[in-house]
């Protein structure tokens, strides 16, 4: 009854959002400790959602105990304060709470929805799993088993195979190089004092930011804040130094017995905060997005029948800056597709696209950036991405401004100056015929 009662309050507020598209009005919030957040209230609708970003994530874990914050983050709630990871969820469960825990490269995440009426118990319950886990060493064995099955799997997935090959061949001794997850190696290697380690660096005050979104006030969210985090350290380890993404052009091919080859290729990218990232943006949705059909998917499968997709996207990290892409072909094709794309990335950074091109990619970007805003935890999510990448509450209501704003004559000057047909690097697992 109470699951049925969320999912009908969560399509209400994606009705009352839906209709208010991007006017939303974000209170800036400051908690008694000092904790900063942002909030869209609404009072109508009686749940909310908080999310925390904390900056750090994988990058954190030293090269022999790789995958040691993903553990952690999967631990969290195996078990908190005199609760077992069994007596943990059932009393989630009755609360008709959700809580989720994930980890990234630059970033660990701790969301969390609730109805009004157990707001109290959701958070109390919440904050044990981040201030007291247990970490008891039944849970860390069954999850570390979970995360291995995971990586073993991944052994045997051209697309993971791929990622993980041109990651370290691009990142050398960085954190990037080595998946989040981290190895067989050092993942079987890791000890409850490691994971220990990992909660302290992690989980830290003076890395967080705060979205939240419901029926909150300023000052509930603030004391929530520190209910919740207030306890944690402060500060953590210090983070990486940027790196270059270090590949020059070329063909790396992995061989794996499939019938079909799968590629990723790339070469640097460009800064989240560069002036012209929001020209990237749309050229991106041009040569390879995903909303409206794009040159490379026009090319490669339309026209020729090479792959059943293609995409390319834009990966501002917070230590580097990568332009990726994608596409699957059978072992026959894939040297065709990959000179088709070689050629349309030549193209445009030569001749630019078209008025009619820029004119159908800001009319679709535009018209899908309100949709985005379609609950509590999508616009908690929100919030919180915007804190992280250091853009100003307005930003919600200017971003379509933004999009609008960029000429032709800036799509092509950035075309020219951002693709690099020569230094794009393909690394293809599979048995592909006619590459070296």
């Amino acid at each position: 009854m109470i699951r049925r009662l969320i999912a009908a309050l969560t399509l209400s507020v994606t009705a009352v959002t839906a209709q208010a598209q991007t006017q939303i009005n974000i209170q800036e919030v400051t908690s008694p400790s000092g904790i900063e957040a942002w909030l869209v209230e609404e009072n109508s609708i009686p749940f909310a959602a908080i999310e925390f970003v904390f900056d750090g994530g994988a990058v954190l874990d030293a090269p022999d105990k790789r995958g040691a914050t993903n553990l952690m983050m999967g631990l969290i709630e195996e078990g908190a304060g005199d609760l077992t990871a069994r007596e943990f969820q059932e009393r989630r469960e009755a609360l008709a709470a959700s809580f989720s825990f994930d980890t990234f490269d630059d970033s660990v995440t701790v969301s969390a929805v609730f109805l009004s009426e157990n707001r109290d118990e959701a958070i109390a319950l919440l904050r044990e799993a981040l201030i007291n886990p247990r970490f008891d060493q039944d849970a860390v064995d069954r999850v570390r088993s979970q995360v291995l099955a995971g990586i073993r799997s991944d052994a045997n997935n051209p697309n993971r195979i791929a990622s993980a090959a041109l990651d370290a061949a691009a990142f050398g001794d960085h954190p990037y190089a080595t998946p989040i997850n981290g190895t067989e190696e050092t993942v079987t290697a890791l000890t409850r004092d490691d994971i220990l380690e990992a909660h302290r660096n992690a989980l830290t005050t003076g890395r967080v930011h705060v979205g939240a979104a419901g029926d909150l006030s300023a000052e509930e969210l603030g004391e929530i804040i520190d209910a919740l985090i207030g306890d944690l350290p402060e500060t953590g380890p210090e983070l990486p130094e940027d790196v270059a993404f270090g590949l020059d052009g070329g063909i790396t091919v992995v061989p794996y017995a499939t019938p079909q080859s799968v590629a990723l290729f790339g070469h640097s990218g460009i800064e989240r905060d560069d002036e012209d990232f929001f020209a990237a943006f749309i050229l991106n949705e041009i040569l390879g997005g995903n909303g409206v059909e794009s040159r490379l998917y026009r090319e490669v499968r339309e026209k020729r029948g090479l792959t059943y997709g293609v995409s390319t996207f834009l990966v501002p990290k917070d230590f580097t800056e990568i332009y990726l892409g994608s596409v699957a072909s059978s072992n026959d094709r894939i040297a065709d597709a990959i000179e088709v794309i070689r050629d349309e990335w030549a193209a445009l950074a030569s001749e630019g696209i078209t008025q009619e091109e820029l004119d159908a990619a800001k009319t679709y970007l535009t018209g899908a950036y309100p949709l985005r805003f379609d609950g509590n935890a999508e616009i908690a999510g929100i919030l919180v991405g915007m804190q992280s990448v250091d853009l100003t509450p307005e930003y919600v209501a200017n971003r379509n401004d933004f999009i609008e704003a960029v000429t032709l004559d800036d799509v092509n000057r950035v075309a020219a100056e951002l693709l690099d047909p020569d230094g794009l690097h393909f690394v293809v697992v599979g048995e592909p015929e006619g590459l070296q």
